[in-house]
């Protein structure tokens, strides 16, 4: 996909980029290069291809679910500004 300056422009001002107008050449065949990739890659025949959540086949090794730590609540509500039945009570900051 061909682009013109003004395109590259426009995609440097979106992307808060400072270009210059000697860089911009650069970044058209770039971006040029980058869409035609994209162009290529949305031709290629995916039907019949499950999706996959990642490249490699392996599975997580699980660890049990125990608590590993004892219960502080009473420690650490002794020490907040205000707290009600196990709860910590902050202002209202909403009419």
């Amino acid at each position: 996909m061909a682009l013109d300056n003004k395109t590259v422009q426009d995609i440097a001002r979106l992307a808060r980029l400072n270009v210059s107008d000697k860089e911009i050449e650069k970044y058209r065949g770039e971006i040029s290069n980058i869409l035609d990739l994209v162009a290529q890659m949305e031709a290629v025949d995916t039907d019949g291809i499950a999706p996959m959540t990642h490249p490699f086949d392996a599975t997580l090794r699980m660890r049990a679910d125990e608590v590993t730590e004892k219960n502080n609540r009473e420690k650490f509500q002794k020490i907040a500004p205000s707290s009600e039945s196990g709860l910590y009570l902050v202002p209202k900051v909403i009419d």
